[in-house]
């Protein structure tokens, strides 16, 4: 008997979590900067300001590999940890960068990202 109503603390327990984190804001404060080489061959800058969190990112300048060279040197100045991805659609190696971070190299390249929301 004991057993059972350990279970239902547990089961309760959780589902009080997932409607706890459910509840919070779905945006990271701050922005998620990066680079990306243009039509014109030049280096150009973007941003997303305040990117979603628990949502993958896909670059829109950079989604087609077979079109575009990667972007590179995230910087992830959000209030979030950021998974970088070498491929579009969260897939691929990915590295993380910390909240309120330095700027990363140019050799850091990447397609899409995740903000974790925590």
């Amino acid at each position: 008997m004991r057993l059972r109503t350990a279970a239902a603390a547990v089961t309760a327990g959780s589902f009080a979590l997932l409607l706890a984190v459910s509840g919070t804001a779905n945006a990271a404060t701050g922005d998620f900067s990066y680079k990306y080489v243009g039509l014109d061959g030049q280096p150009q800058s973007a941003a997303l300001h305040n990117p979603p969190t628990l949502a993958c990112v896909t670059l829109p300048e950079v989604a087609d590999p077979g079109s575009s060279e990667p972007a590179f040197a995230p910087h992830n100045d959000t209030d979030e940890y950021a998974l970088v991805f070498t491929e579009p659609d969260c897939s691929g190696d990915s590295w993380t960068l910390k909240p309120h971070g330095k700027p990363a190299t140019d050799r850091l390249k990447l397609r899409s990202v995740f903000l974790t929301g925590f």
